[in-house]
């Protein structure tokens, strides 16, 4: 199969071994190792969902998913379903796989947002009370446990009573006789208690010789006296072996009766542990997670930064050259891309570079390339890259191109005889179908193939093997999704100019150097550098200038256009780089001045909560002080004496407390007559037709309408706010008298007329300011101002009021007035 030739051209095994390392099992690294190419679009899709999800839920977990405790049962469960016994070593890796298979399933269920793996894990059945149950009868070592059965710790009692009664023989034995005695030691042959005798003196202790020491001076005998207690013993290890074996046995049929789901359970763990090696091979890379798209809505393949796997791990692993990236950029229109360019120049790892992404991101890896990475769904990747050439089969390197070439046609020959997309890398050309009588040139309804050609038509004639390319391309266009192809003949490139499919690339070539960059470049074909290479590298002029003669005019004309487009292009990149560096300084000192101002904003919170505290507390104080002074006025009756000083106390928690005046604002603007303000309100600019009033109102005129504005509602035009116009207070003169009080507020001498209308407040304040004795406060509030003015007017007619005043701003400021009687 084909197929099978393009994945070996393009490594994938290498880059499935790489893979493995990041599997956790040996399931997973098993199933790494023989990844399969999905046949549809939505098993790719599928894929990519579980490995985004796994990626998201790793970033969220400390130490991220774990597996620990699961291994490979899959033989002891079809020995079990054989009737065979299972060890205790193979009952207790079941146990553990349980266990790490239900943590996986509490971890994944914990977590939000991961459908995908959710619904995995929902069928997974984990047997805790089989895994309690091996647990209860095999150890950590794997060896069957005394509480496993009654009859098991009954024959165990009874196996270390008859081994303590050998060993007390023995001892009594090692003492009498122990100048016969090699040392004074009990070992064990087989399963029979033994002493080391000498040889000479073998006759002094009696028994059975069950072994020898190398050079024949030492005896390992059992003696007479304890050849019952270990025949006695041999017995009831028998017995413990068989209880032991009847144990395993009761446990295997238990484990053999759930096989089905215990087989599902390690289909799941192990679909968990690919997708998790996907995750964290994709999360290595640096990749991205790509998009499917349809070429057919004219979407762009779009391939940014793209990066060959095997050679970054190679950098990484093996200290390799830094991987120079290239951009894949193309149209939907475009069926063909034709790359040329000098040798080792990198055309053929970009070939390998976009099989393997094709190829990665149908499994469900990420794509190690910039965002966004879009990629068409190819449903089958053929290649011929490299040499087939073979003695033994009498190849050259046109022949096996040629037959490599023909497998290629023959699978998109499959493409066209049964329109099947998912199973078309399983067709061949003889299939029947409705569409198998079309001609070569007809074009196949949603080719899905991606076709990757290096050195096409090449190793023969140059003139046949141009022709051959050009065909074959031509062919390729109509039958296949997408054809990257590589070339060194110059008659392809003019394909371009003739094919709106076509389109041509080529790789960087640095002529300072004589070396290639290993950049793509696309729109621009690449330019013979033969004759300048041979000229820099000390070839005789006269035999270049010959060469040039037999190239021809039009040629180097051409090469000439060539390098002045490829020195356009790099003024453009070296324009946009510059561009680039341009923003990342913007970018960067924007986010220090928004780390500076987000830092400042801070201090001011902190400083302004800090202040908000002090005068909370200095309010405090100043209350408590006060409170001090009114209760020593209400001790007793008070003089003219105590009104002075409490006056005077009053003026020192004044002059105390009382925050410093705050600075004149800067001197604003007054608008006059003619002057144009912007009325911020509504954004508009307007005429002042009066000087503001004692009441710092003015009317404005904008468009035909006339309005009366105040003054901090208007701005000039340049962003000054006027001067406000301060109303000077009257003095307020307290002159204490044996017979007053200090003024202080009290609930007899407060009036509230908060909403009130001002007829039926004119009628309370009457009454109020008729039996006061001294100020009087008046709650009105804010409002609309209607009622303040209205107050305001009663007052200034009332002819016991002397004036009238603003309270402070502790005791409500603009919403209270105080009235001073005559």
């Amino acid at each position: 199969m084909i197929q099978s030739d393009t994945l070996e051209l393009l490594e994938w095994h290498r880059l499935c071994q790489h893979l493995s390392t990041f599997a956790a099992t040996k399931l997973g690294a098993i199933a790494s190792l023989h990844l399969k190419l999905p046949e549809s679009q939505a098993v790719s899709e599928q894929l990519l969902a579980q490995t985004k999800e796994v990626y998201q839920l790793e970033s969220r977990l400390t130490t991220g998913l774990s597996f620990e405790g699961i291994q490979d049962i899959g033989d002891s469960l079809e020995r079990a379903e054989r009737s065979g016994i299972l060890a205790g070593d193979e009952l207790l890796a079941l146990a553990t796989t349980l266990a790490g298979a239900r943590n996986l399933r509490r971890v994944i269920d914990n977590q939000e947002d991961i459908p995908i793996l959710t619904e995995l894990v929902a069928d997974l059945r984990t047997y805790p009370e089989l895994e309690q149950e091996i647990h209860r009868c095999i150890d950590e070592r794997g060896q069957v446990t005394d509480r496993a059965s009654q009859k098991l710790g009954e024959i165990r009692t009874e196996l270390r009573r008859l081994r303590s009664q050998i060993t007390q023989k023995l001892q009594n034995i090692l003492q009498v006789k122990s100048g016969a005695v090699q040392e004074q030691l009990i070992t064990q042959r087989g399963d029979r208690f033994v002493i080391p005798v000498k040889a000479p003196q073998k006759d002094a202790i009696p028994g059975i010789v069950h072994d020898t020491s190398t050079s024949g001076a030492t005896l390992y005998v059992e003696p007479n006296s304890v050849v019952p207690l270990g025949n006695q013993l041999r017995q009831t290890i028998r017995r413990e072996q068989a209880e032991e074996e009847a144990i395993r046995r009761i446990l295997t049929e238990q484990v053999a009766a759930v096989k089905p789901d215990l087989e599902r359970l390690l289909a799941i763990v192990t679909t968990l542990d690919l997708a998790t090696a996907r995750a964290r091979y994709s999360f290595w890379l640096g990749a991205n997670p790509p998009r499917f798209i349809n070429r057919e809505e004219r979407e762009i393949i779009t391939l940014r930064h793209l990066r060959h796997p095997l050679l970054v791990w190679q950098q990484h692993h093996e200290q390799g050259q830094p991987v120079v990236p290239v951009d894949l950029l193309i149209a939907p229109h475009i069926k063909v891309v034709t790359i040329t360019g000098p040798n080792t120049g990198g055309k053929t790892v970009t070939l390998k570079t976009l099989g393997l992404a094709a190829l990665m991101a149908k499994v469900g890896l990420f794509v190690p390339a910039r965002e966004p990475v879009e990629i068409p769904w190819f449903d089958q990747v053929l290649a011929d890259i490299g040499d087939e050439q073979s003695l033994q089969q009498s190849l050259s390197t046109f022949s096996g191109h040629i037959r490599r070439i023909s497998r290629i046609l023959d699978a998109l020959g499959g493409n066209e005889g049964t329109r099947g997309l998912g199973d078309a890398g399983t067709q061949r050309l003889g299939d029947e179908g409705d569409e198998g009588e079309k001609s070569p040139q007809s074009p196949v309804p949603n080719p899905q193939s991606l076709v990757l050609l290096d050195e096409v038509g090449a190793g023969t004639d140059p003139v046949e093997g141009s022709a051959l390319a050009i065909a074959l391309l031509q062919y390729l266009a109509n039958h296949a999704q997408l054809t990257i192809a590589t070339t060194h003949f110059g008659e392809l490139k003019a394909l371009k100019y003739e094919d709106e499919r076509f389109e041509n690339a080529s790789v960087e070539f640095d002529e300072s150097t004589l070396s290639p960059t290993y950049r793509l470049l696309w729109g621009i074909p690449g330019r013979s550098n033969a004759l300048t290479i041979a000229r820099r590298l000390g070839l005789k002029a006269e035999v270049v200038e010959q060469a040039k003669t037999q190239v021809g005019e039009a040629t180097d004309e051409v090469n000439q256009v060539i390098a002045g487009l490829e020195a356009q292009r790099r003024r453009q990149e070296t324009k946009a780089a510059e561009a680039q560096n341009l923003l990342q300084q913007a970018e960067r000192l924007y986010k220090e001045v928004s780390a500076k101002a987000a830092n400042l904003q801070e201090r001011e919170r902190d400083l302004r909560a800090s202040q908000e505290v002090a005068v909370q507390q200095a309010i405090a104080q100043a209350k408590g002080e006060i409170a001090q002074v009114i209760r020593r006025l209400q001790q007793g009756t008070p003089t003219a004496q105590d009104a002075q000083q409490a006056t005077n106390a009053l003026n020192q928690i004044t002059q105390k407390y009382q925050p410093a005046p705050p600075q004149k604002p800067k001197v604003g603007f007054m608008p006059k007559v003619g002057d144009r303000v912007r009325i911020s309100q509504f954004g508009q600019t307007a005429e002042v037709l009066n000087a503001p009033d004692e009441d710092g109102e003015l009317t404005v005129r904008f468009g035909i309408m006339k309005m009366t504005v105040k003054l901090e509602d208007i701005e000039s035009l340049d962003g000054q706010k006027p001067e406000p116009i301060v109303k000077p207070k009257p003095a307020v003169i307290v002159t204490p008298s044996p017979q007053s009080s200090p003024a202080i507020r009290t609930s007899q001498n407060t009036i509230d007329l908060r909403g009130k209308r001002v007829s039926d407040s004119e009628l309370i304040l009457d009454k109020a300011i008729s039996e006061a004795t001294g100020p009087v406060w008046i709650i009105h509030g804010h409002g609309t101002g209607k009622l303040r003015q209205g107050v305001h007017t009663f007052l200034q007619q009332h002819p016991r009021v002397s004036h009238y005043e603003a309270a402070e701003q502790a005791d409500g400021g603009t919403g209270v007035t105080i009235a001073y009687m005559h």
